[in-house]
Order: structure tokens, then C-alpha cells, then sequence
């Protein structure tokens, strides 16, 4: 084998903590590789948060025109050009991701290399790097992380082979409307992408093997959620098994499922794969630098981040639990607090909040109602309609509602669910409550403005009293 070139650091993906960490071990005086196999910037940048976001952006414009009467403004006929929804979605992300390729570009000269490529171990501090120009090149490095992420789930539902199946990915490359989308999956990339293309103007139907959609969350929460979606004209079928997929002349695309009343079948245009994530660790070679997976392929790290393996760490969705950006940004945070600035962080009980970038938003941070009573904690529920919050009866958007649970003894609050405008902005404020130790009162006592949506936590906590 050829002489390894030496780092004093190996970061293997650009995603959110990636990107930040290279460049903090760099300005530390460390000699940094980074291995980056596709565009800089990982899932968040490319596939993810920004391009996702950007099209519920143009869906909600176009769900707000169709009400345009509703506000007394008189439009003409309203049509979406997806087209360009792409075309702008795709100018985001190559913003977002040039911003990010011109915060790694000053540190290569104070030793970070960008290496493009893939890499895989084949001792326990050692890559090989399959450079995308073909070449190849061996590294080490005493220390090296691990942030390759995840990717769609692919169906194994008989016949899927078929036909051709989007996934969150190449959904967002379309550049024509779905005449009917049939989507597999109830959790949020289902709900996200369900919700849009039926703005857009295709017609939907979701298919949830579960009894329910977003079964981690709360029953009234997801029936809540299910009512706006049916509201809003997507067929949503629960305990619904896809059994057999079927191409009906090489156009439509027929799905066959199991449901308690008998066999259903289903008939769309196009077809989209929302059935979770994988993460990438096939490529790593992981044998051969002794690092222990999970059962689903996941790398197994401490509270600390680190592996089984001395040095080596990983970071983000590719060690599994909840895959949010922030959740890898505050990784990055872990990782830097103990490794540079000789600190004490860990992961245990952090609190990880997540929004659902549905409309309304669906917010949610700490226990649930359900998870609070498998723990028997003696708890207060707090609920109220977005119909009885002023600023959403102004807006014309009063569609969801509040819930917060709190612990009946200390009076802190526990969690909270927020289905309404700007659900994950309301529910933030109650995180920093949280994050405070604030007891619920304080918020129940609190002046806000008037009329904002922030003033519905006074009456959301009142109820507790009622």
C-alpha cells in the first residue's frame, strides 16, 4: 500500500456540521481534509431544507392567490408554472451552496484540502479516497468524523420495478405537473410534498400503512392534520398496505392495497416513495477500521459523539435518531466544545425541537401527551383553537390549534405541540420558556403584543385553569 499522506484531521461530508468543522480545526492550526463525494453543502443544501422549503414558498403563494377573494382582491385565472418553480428553487440552491464553497475556500490556504471523492476505511485511522477525477489517494489522520448522512428508502413492494418511483430528491425535478400523485408514506416528507403538489394543482393521495399519519405524534394533533389535508382536497387512506405495484400501457401506474374493508385499488399518474431514510455507511467499509453499526446501519457513538473506536466520531443523520439539520448543527457544537475548547458537552438530555413546513406549520418540542403518560408524570393539558387567537382570525387563518403539557407539580412546562400559523416560530417561544425553567405562568402572565400570535400563549395557558 502507498504511503498514507497524513492529516491531523479527516472530515468525511459537507453537510451543516461538516461544513463548520473542518473550518474550526483549520483556524486552530490542524492540517484538515475534507472528502466531499457530491456537490458541497450535503442533503440540507441540496435535497433538503433549502430546495423544499423554497417550493412550499411558491405552493403557499399559490394556495393564497386561489383565496384571493376571501380578502377582497380579484385576480385573474391562477396557474403554476413548474417550470419555474424549479428554475427558482434550483437558483437557492446553488446560492446556499456557493456561500458554503466560499467559506471552505479561504481556509485551503491555511492547510484544508478539499478532496472530491469518495473515501473508505481500510485500517482504523486510514481512507482511501476514489478521487471523482480517478485517481485514488490513501490518508490518515488521529482523528476523523464521520457525517455522510442518509438517503431515501427505496420500496420493495412487488412490481415496484415496473415502473419509474420518485423519491423527495427527484420529485423537486419535475418540470411538469403530476395529473395524480400517489405518495407512500405519512410522515413529514409525505405531508410536505402531499400538500404542495396538490397547491400546485395535481390531484393526491397519501398511503399510510400506519392507523394514523405522524404516528409519533399526539391522536388529536395528526386527526387535526388530517382534517386540513382533507379539507384541502388530498385523499389520505390509513392502514392502507401497498401490496402490488402495477404499470397500467406504460402510463398510469396502479397500486394495489390492503385496508380493514378488503383490497383497494389505486390509479395515478406518478408515484413518490416517502417511507424514511437510510443512512449512507454501504460506501465506508466500516469492517475495516472496527467500527459497530446498528442493525439498520447505523453508526453506533456515545453520549460524546464518539465511536467504538478511539478518534474516530461521527455526527448528523448517519448515526441515527431524529434527522434535522439543527440536530447536526448542535453535534458540530458538541464535537467543537470537547475537542477544541476542552469542554464537558454531551447529548444527553438535550432537547430537539422540529417544525413541520406543512401549512398551517405544524411545531413541536419536548414530551407529548402520549409520551408524558407512559411515563405516569402527573400532567395538565393545555388546548386551544387558532380560532380563538385574535391575530389568526384577522389573517383568515384559523385553522389548527395550541397544546402544551405541563408537570402538575412543579408547574414547568414539558412540551408542546403548535398546529397554526407560523406553528414553529410559537412554539419556539415555548422552548425558551422551557429552555428557562420558566413555570407556565409566566407565560400565562405575560404582556405580548397585541394583535400578534404570540399573545394566543396568554389564553393557551389559561385553559389550564378553566
Amino acid at each position: 500500500m502507498p504511503q498514507a499522506t497524513k492529516y491531523d484531521v479527516i472530515v468525511i461530508g459537507t453537510s451543516q456540521g461538516g461544513r463548520f468543522l473542518p473550518i474550526e480545526f483549520a483556524k486552530a492550526g490542524r492540517k484538515v481534509a475534507v472528502i466531499e463525494r457530491g456537490p458541497v453543502g450535503g442533503v440540507c443544501v441540496n435535497f433538503g431544507c433549502t430546495p423544499t422549503k423554497t417550493m412550499v414558498a411558491s405552493a403557499r403563494v399559490a394556495y393564497l392567490a386561489k383565496r384571493a377573494a376571501e380578502y377582497g382582491v380579484h385576480t385573474g385565472p391562477i396557474s403554476v408554472d413548474l417550470h419555474a418553480v424549479r428554475k427558482r428553487k434550483q437558483a437557492m440552491v446553488e446560492g446556499a451552496r456557493n456561500y458554503f464553497e466560499n467559506l471552505l475556500a479561504p481556509m485551503r490556504e491555511v492547510d484544508l484540502d478539499l478532496l472530491r471523492g469518495e473515501a473508505h476505511f481500510v485500517a482504523p485511522k486510514t481512507l482511501k479516497v476514489s478521487l471523482n477525477d480517478g485517481e485514488t489517494r490513501d490518508i490518515t489522520a488521529p482523528l476523523i468524523f464521520i457525517n455522510t448522512g442518509a438517503r431515501p428508502k427505496q420500496l420493495t413492494v412487488k412490481g415496484v420495478e415496473s415502473v419509474s418511483v420518485l423519491d423527495s430528491s427527484t420529485i423537486m425535478e419535475l418540470d411538469s405537473l403530476p395529473e395524480h400523485l400517489l405518495i407512500i408514506g405519512g410522515g413529514y416528507i409525505g405531508l410536505e410534498f402531499g400538500q404542495m403538489f396538490r397547491r400546485f394543482g395535481s390531484q393526491v393521495t397519501l398511503i399510510q400503512h400506519h392507523p394514523r399519519l405522524l404516528m409519533n405524534e399526539d391522536e388529536d394533533m395528526a386527526d387535526e392534520i388530517t382534517k386540513i389535508f382533507r379539507e384541502d382536497g388530498i385523499t389520505v387512506l390509513t392502514g392502507a398496505v401497498p401490496q402490488q405495484i402495477q404499470s397500467l400501457n406504460g402510463v398510469r401506474i396502479q397500486l394495489t392495497v390492503r385496508t380493514s374493508e378488503g383490497e383497494q385499488k389505486l390509479s395515478g399518474s406518478h408515484l413518490m416513495a416517502a417511507i424514511g431514510r437510510v443512512p449512507n455507511t454501504e460506501a465506508l467499509n466500516t469492517e475495516a477500521a472496527g467500527i459497530h453499526l446498528s442493525k439498520q446501519g447505523y453508526i453506533q457513538v456515545s453520549e460524546q459523539l464518539e465511536t467504538n473506536v478511539p478518534g474516530i466520531y461521527a455526527l448528523g443523520d448517519v448515526k441515527g435518531g431524529p434527522a434535522f439539520t439543527h440536530v447536526t448543527y448542535d453535534d458540530f457544537r458538541i464535537l467543537r466544545t470537547n475537542l477544541l475548547d476542552h469542554g464537558h458537552a454531551s447529548t444527553r438530555d438535550r432537547v430537539v425541537p422540529h417544525t413541520i413546513f406543512i401549512d398551517p406549520q405544524f411545531g413541536r418540542v419536548g414530551m407529548s401527551e402520549n409520551e408524558a403518560r407512559k411515563q405516569e408524570r402527573n400532567i395538565r393539558v393545555a388546548k386551544l383553537p387558532m380560532n380563538a387567537v385574535i391575530r389568526a382570525i384577522e389573517t383568515g387563518e384559523t385553522r389548527g390549534l395550541m397544546k402544551a403539557i405541563v408537570d402538575a407539580d412543579t408547574q414547568q412546562i414539558l412540551g408542546c405541540a403548535i398546529l397554526g400559523l407560523e406553528g414553529g416560530e410559537i412554539m419556539t417561544i415555548i422552548q425558551v420558556a422551557m429552555m428557562g425553567k420558566l413555570p407556565y405562568t409566566a407565560l400565562r402572565e405575560g404582556i405580548f403584543t397585541h394583535p400578534t400570535l404570540a399573545e394566543g400563549l396568554n389564553a393557551l395557558f389559561t385553559t389550564l385553569d378553566s
